[in-house]
């Protein structure tokens, strides 16, 4: 179901300035997609951090790739002014707000691109993975990472004994992000799946942090009525059915990694034939 792209902006910019104190998922999973880098044969000389946030990847990229010329782009306003404070004095990345759809630069310009836990809010992955697939040069090499459907699911089944309204976000399955890939202009398309269970002591916690990352439900066909305490104890009754014997309350994501290369255009096969004059 479709999110409007002025919410995610505006929901993002506003998490802007406390994201990386509640981001500890987002960190761990950018920490675990840059891992796979250096099983690659990588020395990039132009690299784009998509959807970059508050720019931890970036920073992290620009470490292990020193003289490399790095971009960062990120839909929320506020994201990109907060990552832009993160530089140092020398201001050694080039950040800029804008849409993964519709990147303003050249096409055949990166070496790199690197995606983390941004392609899942795109309405249509086709989209956005074509436009990343442009701006990399022929052989360029795409790291990503998104979320699985299972992402969540303790949430979504407490919800489902409540009411059958739409209330957290829905993402899309590891086989069909790979058919997206593949079908966008990639080749050698690598796509693997890691779970996540994170522990929270209150319900109350864990919805304090998806707030405060800007993460919340944003579907526009969630329910739009007031979320009132009745509703809200309802909620943390049916989660409770979930508790593990330590205590917590788990939640499960389920993280989906792919890396691929673009497809090279080949020449047409011309035939040429002696002609006797």
């Amino acid at each position: 179901m479709p999110i409007a792209k002025e919410n995610i902006a505006a929901s993002f910019s506003k998490a802007a300035a406390n994201y990386e104190r509640n981001a500890f998922l987002q960190k761990e999973v950018a920490d675990r997609l840059l891992e796979r880098l250096e099983l690659m044969n990588s020395n990039p000389s132009t690299i784009l951090d998509a959807g970059c946030g508050t720019g931890y990847c970036t920073r992290a990229l620009k470490a292990r790739f020193p003289k490399a010329k790095l971009f960062g782009v990120d839909l929320a306003q506020g994201m990109i002014e907060q990552a832009n404070k993160r530089q140092k004095l020398f201001k050694k990345i080039d950040y800029q707000v804008a849409d993964m759809e519709e990147l303003s630069f050249a096409s055949n310009t990166f070496d790199l691109v690197v995606s983390n836990l941004a392609i899942l809010w795109m309405d249509n992955p086709d989209l956005a993975l074509k436009e990343l697939n442009r701006v990399l040069k022929p052989k360029g090499l795409i790291v990503f990472s998104t979320m699985g459907p299972d992402t969540l699911i303790e949430l979504r089944e407490s919800w489902r004994s409540i009411d059958q309204n739409v209330h957290v976000n829905q993402f899309i399955d590891m086989h069909l992000i790979g058919d997206a890939v593949h079908k966008t202009g990639f080749e050698n398309t690598v796509m693997d799946r890691d779970v996540i269970t994170l522990s929270y002591k209150t319900m109350s916690g864990l919805m304090r942090e998806l707030k405060g990352v800007g993460a919340h439900n944003m579907n526009q066909a969630r329910s739009k009525g007031l979320f009132g305490r009745a509703r809200f104890e309802k909620l943390i009754k049916a989660y409770e059915e979930f508790r593990q014997e330590d205590g917590g309350l788990p939640v499960t994501c389920e993280v989906i990694y792919g890396h691929a290369w673009k497809r090279e255009e080949k020449l047409k096969d011309y035939h040429t034939y002696d002609v006797e004059l």
